[in-house]
């Protein structure tokens, strides 16, 4: 019985461990929104495509010229903004220490 009873213990113990270690992990990471609009209308752009290429990470613009990339560590980032028939907006050392709000501007060719 005194057994089963410390192995309940150690398993509630790692359990909860395992819990306040990820949430940790979650409150450490960041997000950068933004609007991406055509520089010359000030119309809102869909489906621009948005990377972090360090992190490996690509969203796109919605229907509203938003996005969002989410769970960004704290660092100094570039960001490259792309849709065809318009010029590629680099965005360079963005510096990321607490959540983001970016406005991009694209330029058509």
């Amino acid at each position: 019985m005194k057994k089963i009873i410390k192995t309940g213990l150690v398993l509630t113990l790692v359990a909860l461990f395992a819990v306040s270690f990820a949430s940790n992990l979650k409150t450490n990471s960041l997000t950068i929104k933004g609007r991406v609009v055509d520089v010359e209308t000030g119309e809102t752009l869909t489906g621009v495509k948005i990377d972090i290429e360090s992190l490996g990470k690509t969203v796109y613009s919605d229907f509203d010229g938003n996005f969002e990339i989410e769970d960004v560590k704290p660092g100094e980032y570039n960001l490259v903004a792309s849709l065809i028939s318009y010029n590629k907006s680099l965005v360079e050392k963005i510096e990321v220490d607490h959540n983001q709000e970016l406005n991009i501007e694209l330029k058509s060719k």
